[in-house]
């Protein structure tokens, strides 16, 4: 049954079309029909150009008549064609004045902005016929996935765990023990270790379609690709190199299947999105989409035509213009809508801050839209809140009362105070509050804490390497940061040294404890757990290979940095106190502070004084079984390089010390913690971490 009141008009070849409905926008699967839809405001016509999937010509192109364009949008209901076979893509005419920031190009045929499937890189890396002249089409998508009554799973913010991982590198590697490997299914494969990880919210690096030919070179016989994706081609399709079915069109219901099985499993799913720039790069870059359909409503450009280059990747989108903006929020409510993701990283995320010109708003609509978006109400946004054209926000991000943020201070805090930088010591107290000097108007929910993510090094080669080493990606080691605040601890790279090895590993220990008992949300890199390495690589944005590939070798080889991760996970499920998203330090239901700094004498520190020795502890308010039952965690950290006697805050009547993790080998499950011998202070060794807490004896109350 064809939709009311819509009858072909029209007849070219088998097809009939006639005007067809102004939204949604793209190319929309209706009973009898294809409504294809897509704006430009200063072409002065447009063509749709339909493809026999892989045919280097279209057998058919269609003008659409003066009549089918509503104000700036053109729109066709085309009947008889055959989705599972077609590809689309788009023809604009139009003034050719770079000059003045008009590119039309009639002879080009254009990607839709809102297609739901790309075709032309189905899968990874197999190389694309470089003479055919269209490399991404349209595809058109079947909306009946059974969800089986999913739904997001709308986490409060503050008790994620946070894991951020690249689909591919995940489960690559031959060792990773998945039949699918590099895809979605691949994860889906992994749904249990995650889980017995602890972690409850995946962060996907970009999986929007992308070119990962984009660049590509050989270096020493070695494959250079667009790996990291951070260079989209289309905001509404997800990459279908990452699907194992992606050659049968399915790489939509493969990505559903994954975050349908991580719910299940209780873990949320956030996409790195970047909608900062996209593929097209500047002046000289490809003509794929919105170049070519309306070049100066999409990207932010100079007076005399060229690009802002705000994003440190040719070009710059111009996010807070009225259509654009509507482009991205439509984006992320499909998103949200058609695979129940569960919320979004904004790349460069200030660059949304900025007016046409480049400068930066005080209100920026965009973010205020995202924020107050009724479909995105429950979704997590997190802002990478600086970009490359110096614009810095960390802890001034426009929050609208709901963004967070990647707190870079706090990586950088936690890394310097651990190798030895006294200097932190006053900065760190406010970082393990959840940086209320930062966010106090908010709260501690806001800050992403993190000590390593996918740009830097790993969490081994923090503590394993002085400087990057770079040269495998074929830029003579220019490319990455400087500023890496890392530490060899004695030997840069792999030793067969004792000593330095085990100091390594307490090292990544003791950050992992400030991370996940800091007020705030703590990020994981995928690997850290295992010690994974990429041999001092700190930005492999084109490896795609052993470097990028997560070892899994490694998670029998230290099975016991995996076991201290996965309990300390546990830990901070276990203590509300240490997941509140609030800021009220004070005294509560225990008769202690809530959270309480000390040095190595109990209850007496100077917050403003550099020093290496610090300790905080958290008191519970806490009835269990009718039974008053608070309890205190007590964290010790000494970043010196001699041991240092900590003594312990006294305890009220009934209660005891138990020691539950130590970064010389320590870490015990629930309920296994062994009673501290010396109930009135501890010793803690040189370059390590300590939690103790409190039990209830059977002298007490229980």
């Amino acid at each position: 049954m064809k939709l009311l009141d819509t009858f072909p008009t029209n007849k070219i070849q088998d097809l009939e079309y006639c005007i067809g409905r102004i939204f949604p926008f793209g190319a929309t699967i209706t009973d009898g029909g294809v409504n294809f839809s897509v704006f430009s405001k200063e072409a002065t016509g447009c063509t749709l150009v339909l493809f026999h999937h892989g045919q280097s010509e279209p057998f058919v192109e269609i003008p659409f008549p003066e009549e089918f364009r509503i104000g700036n949008v053109y729109t066709m209901m085309v009947f008889g064609i055959q989705t599972e076979t077609t590809e689309y893509g788009y023809r604009f005419d139009g003034e050719y004045a770079p000059e003045r920031g008009l590119c039309f190009d009639k002879s080009r045929v254009l990607l839709d902005p809102y297609a739901k499937s790309v075709s032309g890189r189905s899968v990874w890396g197999r190389e694309p016929d470089w003479d055919k002249q269209y490399q991404h089409r349209g595809q058109m998508v079947y909306e009946d996935f059974d969800w089986d009554g999913d739904k997001p799973l709308e986490i409060p913010p503050n008790e994620l765990i946070i894991y951020e991982m690249h689909v591919r590198s995940f489960t690559e590697n031959k060792n990773s023990g998945v039949k699918f490997r590099g895809t979605y299914t691949g994860i889906t494969e992994k749904a249990d270790y995650l889980k017995e990880l602890g972690i409850n919210c995946i962060e996907l690096m970009p999986i929007f379609e992308f070119d990962e030919f984009e660049n590509y070179r050989e270096i020493n016989g070695r494959r250079l690709y667009n790996y990291w994706g951070y260079s989209t081609v289309d905001f509404f399709a997800p990459k279908a190199g990452y699907a194992s079915m992606a050659p049968f069109g399915m790489e939509n219901d493969e990505l559903k299947s994954m975050i349908r099985k991580l719910h299940k499993n209780g873990i949320e799913v956030i996409l790195d999105v970047v909608f900062n720039h996209t593929a097209e790069g500047n002046e000289n870059g490809p003509y794929i989409s919105y170049r070519g359909i309306d070049n100066r409503t999409y990207y932010l450009l100079t007076p005399d035509g060229y690009y802002y280059n705000f994003s440190g990747c040719g070009n710059t989108m111009n996010c807070n213009n009225p259509v654009v903006r509507n482009v991205v929020l439509d984006c992320l409510r499909y998103w949200v809508a058609a695979y129940h993701v569960d919320g979004f990283r904004f790349d460069l995320a200030s660059i949304l801050s900025r007016d046409e010109d480049g400068t930066p708003m005080i209100d920026p609509p965009l973010l205020d839209s995202i924020a107050h978006d009724a479909v995105l109400g429950k979704s997590i946004l997190i802002a990478e809140a600086w970009d490359a054209g110096g614009l810095y926000q960390v802890g001034s991000f426009p929050a609208f009362g709901r963004w967070s943020e990647w707190n870079g201070k706090y990586r950088d805090c936690v890394r310097r105070f651990i190798k030895g930088g006294a200097e932190c010591a006053p900065e760190l107290f406010w970082r393990i509050r959840g940086s209320n000097d930062m966010y106090g108007c908010r709260s501690s929910a806001a800050s992403i804490n993190f000590v390593t993510c996918h740009d830097g090094f790993t969490l081994y080669d923090l503590v394993s390497y002085n400087e990057k080493h770079n040269e495998d990606n074929g830029e003579d080691n220019r490319d990455g940061s400087n500023e890496n605040n890392s530490w060899n601890c004695g030997a840069e790279g792999e030793t067969s040294d004792a000593g330095i090895n085990a100091l390594r590993f307490r090292q990544m220990k003791n950050m992992l404890t400030v991370l996940l008992t800091s007020r705030g949300i703590p990020m994981l890199l995928s690997g850290d757990e295992f010690a994974n390495t990429q041999w001092g690589n700190n930005n492999a944005y084109c490896q795609d290979n052993e470097i990028s590939w997560l070892d899994w070798s490694y998670l029998d080889k230290n099975r016991d940095l995996f076991d201290y991760v996965r309990r300390l996970n546990a830990f901070r499920k276990a203590h509300p106190v240490l997941t509140s998203s609030s800021y009220d330090f004070g005294h509560n239901g225990t008769g202690y502070p809530e959270l309480s700094f000390h040095g190595t004498k109990a209850w007496e520190i100077n917050e403003t004084a550099p020093g290496l020795c610090l300790a905080y502890m958290y008191a519970e308010d806490h009835v269990k079984y009718g039974i008053k039952q608070d309890c205190f965690i007590y964290i010790a950290v000494n970043a010196h390089w001699e041991e240092h006697r900590f003594e312990l805050p006294a305890l009220p009547g009934g209660y005891e010390w138990r020691l539950a993790f130590e970064a010389y080998g320590l870490s015990t499950d629930a309920g296994h913690e062994k009673k501290h011998e010396d109930q009135s202070c501890i010793t803690i060794g040189a370059r390590s971490t300590a939690i103790l807490i409190s039990v209830l004896t059977k002298d007490g109350s229980r």
